[in-house]
């Protein structure tokens, strides 16, 4: 039991450092919110496309996502959207906050939470298999949300346009960090130590760098009106997801990292970039944010809480 508890709390206390960091240094002027979001933008074009890029590169054969993997995720974030599609509308009068909502529900924070929680609870070797997932959620995120998010938004229903979705999805560094990854591994190109070694240094640098700048954003505000939609989708999002993907999961026989994997995927807290996203596409920004930094907080509990549950019923071996 100690044994596993130390497991659980070693996977988290990474992220409760770096948040706590980020927060506390703009609260004492050793940065500031400013700052914080031009070092996220240098983050998310520069460092995480060369973590992508080398946790695919670096990748064994046998350590890519089984078919079964991939079809459980892929149909599990589908059927998701769809679900919410139909029911949301039902129990959410205003346009804006319907897109935020059900946004929030089906998308994660895998960007900044995969590798690192595959990580800390498997080791280095097992992080591969979160670089070629990358590709495949990162990229389902990004269309779901575009689709929602100009459906649901202040105008009504929005005119979607296949051609700017596809370009988005094209110059998405992320997506870029992966394809090259993909072309280096497929091929077999060995690059020298000498060029591979800076990549990897940069690329380790992604995760902490981007939980220290989101917990430089956070922001305690009043939550008045936006209470039970928060209390809502923190509950499903955290709980009642990850609960059930699990249990389908593990019943079509998924196992250890591959079942730790769904979990995360269904599990971590709402995305940040879904903040900026609301934003600019006429969703409810100010119940977005509030999402994002509740779920954020909430989620070292709900996190530390699976981890530990699941090596008590040795469903991490």
């Amino acid at each position: 039991m100690w044994q596993n508890l130390l497991l659980a709390f070693g996977a988290v206390l990474p992220f409760m450092v770096f948040l706590a960091l980020g927060y506390f240094a703009v609260r004492a002027k050793l940065s500031d919110e400013s700052f914080m979001d031009k070092l996220n933008k240098f983050t998310f074009k520069l460092f995480f496309p060369l973590l992508m890029f080398k946790n695919v590169y670096s990748a064994s054969a046998d350590s890519a996502p089984s078919l079964k993997l991939i079809i459980v995720a892929v149909v599990g974030v589908i059927a998701l959207l769809v679900l919410l599609w139909f029911t949301v509308p039902r129990v959410v009068k205003e346009n804006p906050r319907r897109g935020v909502i059900i946004q929030a529900l089906f998308r994660g924070n895998f960007l900044l939470y995969g590798i690192p929680l595959i990580t800390n609870v498997f080791g280095e070797e097992r992080a591969s298999i979160t670089g070629f997932m990358s590709l495949i959620v990162i990229s389902l995120f990004n269309v779901m949300a575009v689709v929602v998010l100009e459906s649901f938004n202040e105008k009504g229903a929005g005119g979607l346009k296949i051609g700017k979705l596809l370009l988005n999805l094209v110059k998405n560094p992320l997506l870029q960090g992966c394809f090259a990854g993909l072309i280096f591994f497929f091929l077999k190109i060995k690059l020298p130590d000498v060029v591979y070694s800076p990549i990897r240094t940069l690329g380790d640098m992604a995760t902490p760098l981007g939980m220290i700048t989101l917990g430089g954003t956070l922001k305690f505000k009043s939550f008045g009106k936006n209470r039970r939609a928060i209390i809502s989708v923190t509950a499903l999002r955290l709980v009642a997801l990850p609960l059930v993907m699990t249990l389908i999961a593990y019943l079509v026989g998924l196992r250890g990292a591959e079942l730790f994997m769904i979990t995360v995927i269904f599990g971590t807290p709402v995305a940040v970039a879904s903040y900026p996203m609301a934003v600019n596409m006429g969703g409810d920004g100010e119940l977005a944010g509030q999402l994002v930094f509740v779920t954020t907080l909430v989620s070292l509990v709900t996190i530390f809480l699976f981890i530990f549950s699941m090596a008590q019923l040795g469903l991490l071996v």
